[in-house]
């Protein structure tokens, strides 16, 4: 049986492996919700980067530039997941500022 850790990495693996790529076509064009839901996702992980900072690592088996790093990636990914999940209520006020930026340049 997995355990939680290796459900999460395998759900980061298959979600990995089924975003969307990056095309010419599609390079430079994202829809507002896309934005709104990528800003979220930033500002949750900024987040969790200051809440898991004051953390202490042991000194033998972890701390160094590497955790650091992964702790970073794992955060970013957290994010998503959340965002995913519905989020905070961030993606909906910031989609709602693009709609109506967008139809008063119209």
């Amino acid at each position: 049986m997995a355990g939680p850790d290796a459900l999460f990495a395998q759900e980061v693996f298959a979600n990995a492996q089924a975003a969307p790529k990056i095309t010419a076509t599609t390079a430079g064009r994202t829809s507002p919700r896309e934005a709104a839901e990528s800003f979220e996702s930033f500002f949750l992980a900024r987040m969790l980067d200051t809440m898991f900072s004051g953390i202490k690592t042991d000194g033998l088996f972890g701390g160094g530039n590497a955790e650091n790093i992964y702790r970073s990636m794992m955060n970013q990914e957290y994010g998503r997941l959340m965002v995913r999940a519905g989020g905070i209520g961030i993606a909906d006020a910031v989609e709602r500022e693009i709609l109506m930026l967008q139809e008063a340049k119209s």
